[in-house]
């Protein structure tokens, strides 16, 4: 009987984590870190050590604040060859990296929650992400704001307030 009882919850766990996913195993859907232009899309390397950029490039104003995707933990944050990055590792084991920053108050163990503060951005912004060590094109994971469309009075009525829009993300494959 006991071995029956074993069994039976080993189905049902194994079932639960295969058919129903938990936050984490989800797919998200992130705002995008600075509002801007991509100005150099991600380029898959041939190989780990060939050229390609492994993330993509916004083209923002100076000073522009750069906003945390998601929440997790600073892994890293610190310049490398004078360029200033932090690290944020997401509780499904993804790590976001974001570049070419021209300040950050963030330090290794410290916890960000989704749109907060990371830094501020120099005139281009860098926003990579790696998936078990393996850098990923990030921008299938951004959504877009989708609200309902409006009416506005041209006879200088008052008009409603717009309703709050929601973010769309398109369906990832």
């Amino acid at each position: 009987m006991r071995r029956r009882v074993v069994s039976v919850t080993t189905i049902v766990l194994v079932w639960l984590m295969l058919v129903q996913p938990t936050a984490a195993m989800a797919s998200p859907c992130w705002q995008p870190p600075v509002g801007g232009t991509v100005a150099v899309p991600f380029s898959a390397p041939a190989c780990w050590y060939c050229a390609g950029h492994r993330g993509i490039e916004y083209a923002v104003a100076s000073s522009t604040a750069v906003r945390a995707v998601a929440a997790g933990t600073v892994t890293y944050s610190g310049t490398i060859s004078g360029v200033m990055y932090v690290v944020v590792r997401h509780g499904n084991g993804w790590k976001v990296t974001y570049g070419k920053l021209v300040s950050s108050d963030l330090r290794r163990g410290d916890r960000v929650v989704a749109r907060s503060r990371i830094g501020q951005a120099t005139g281009r912004m860098y926003f990579g992400l790696r998936i078990g060590g393996e850098y990923r094109d990030p921008t299938p994971y951004f959504g877009r704001p989708a609200g309902r469309p409006r009416l506005v009075p041209v006879n200088g009525s008052r008009h409603r307030s717009a309703s709050l829009s929601v973010w769309r993300c398109r369906h990832l494959g």
